[in-house]
């Protein structure tokens, strides 16, 4: 069905916002807001999302769940490499998705798996689905900002826990061969969980399966340019749940706090984001603009159901999920975007940490969902 008013609306919402946001960082910041809106566009036309792919393959024990997933690594992964070698793009650095191999990663990602599942979203799931019209989502996001801003007050902590340095692999390997290995890695995997199994692992249906009637390759290959095309307007990867944190703490000093108090609010990049507006913010704009661009996207196609899930048990457990996501998130340096697909790519190390530990906290997520009334 579609909506006249609902359309209208949208386009001045998008274009007062893009107004605002040249005038905020000019010409680099306009484009990143466009960038977001097409990610927006790519994810809701598509479908595509972590938390389904990972609860199939760890429930339903499905390993085609995977290959899509995986599929976008080994994509954006070769997208990455020859950007991240020159380290620079017309004058603006560029830097990979890196953070420590650390206890707080295997922790964050593990809170995050659980919450995941009970929100029925990671990151840029809550965020498309809320353009789809599932008021649900924000709730999840509320208590997604909630759960950051905690987090943030507890990072001294986390720190002192143990943690080797940042891996980059194209770092210490050179690009291109790191990339090369990476994705050869990848590649095999990806066959390897499409070949027979026993019948103790069922070949089950897999994610964009033939009845969908399109096939995944050119949401992967969108979002994999769009994560690219992010790196060298930004200088850095496609991010989500920084922006969680800082609207938690934006709206902890409304409240009365006092950010003198917390000494990661007091280091220079998040002191000076919290001083500034949020369509200054790189990640805040982003994420403003991909529920938008999920909402053209719905409208454009007559898709766009206005919807809220008020029964307790699933109000629950979009609140449980968006403070695990939260806290997870901001301990772990990122969700499924910032830490998995943007470290992965990089050639973090500390990415594949990420992956391997999200795998249990999926499995725990998945078998409390019934308890909540969810399927």
């Amino acid at each position: 069905m579609r909506h006249p008013a609902a359309t209208l609306a949208w386009l001045l919402l998008t274009a007062a916002i893009g107004v605002a946001a040249y005038a905020a960082q000019g010409g680099r910041h306009l484009a990143l807001y466009a960038v977001s809106l097409l990610l927006g566009a790519a994810l809701l036309s598509s479908e595509f999302g972590f938390t389904g792919s990972l609860r199939r393959f760890i429930v339903d024990r499905d390993p085609l769940a995977l290959r899509a997933p995986l599929a976008l690594l080994g994509l954006t992964t070769l997208a990455f490499a020859p950007a991240l070698a020159s380290g620079e793009f017309f004058g603006q650095p560029l830097g990979p998705a890196a953070a420590p191999v650390a206890v707080q990663v295997a922790a964050g990602a593990l809170l995050f798996g659980i919450g995941m599942q009970l929100a029925s979203g990671c990151g840029s799931g809550t965020l498309f689905s809320l353009g789809g019209g599932n008021g649900r989502m924000l709730v999840v996001i509320v208590f997604f900002c909630a759960g950051s801003f905690a987090a943030s007050l507890h990072m001294d902590w986390w720190a002192s826990l143990p943690a080797a340095d940042p891996v980059v692999l194209g770092e210490r390997l050179g690009w291109p061969l790191a990339a090369l290995l990476q994705s050869v890695a990848i590649a095999a995997l990806w066959w390897w969980l499409g070949r027979p199994r026993h019948a103790g692992w069922p070949r089950l249906a897999a994610p964009w399966a033939p009845a969908r009637a399109h096939s995944p390759w050119p949401a992967l290959l969108a979002l994999a340019i769009l994560n690219l095309a992010t790196l060298v307007l930004a200088g850095h990867p496609w991010t989500i749940t920084w922006a969680y944190a800082l609207w938690g703490a934006k709206a902890a000093v409304i409240l009365g706090w006092d950010p003198a108090t917390s000494a990661f609010w007091q280091a220079p990049f998040q002191s000076a984001a919290l001083a500034r507006g949020v369509l200054d913010d790189v990640t805040s704009l982003m994420d403003i603009g991909l529920v938008l661009g999920a909402a053209g996207a719905a409208l454009a196609v007559g898709r766009l159901t206005l919807r809220f899930d008020r029964r307790p048990g699933a109000l629950i457990a979009a609140i449980l999920g968006g403070l695990l996501m939260g806290y997870g998130a901001r301990i772990g340096f990122g969700c499924t975007i910032g830490a998995l697909l943007s470290g992965v790519a990089s050639t973090s190390v500390h990415g594949w940490l990420w992956f391997a530990a999200v795998l249990p906290g999926t499995w725990l997520g998945a078998r409390l969902r019934p308890h909540f009334g969810l399927q």
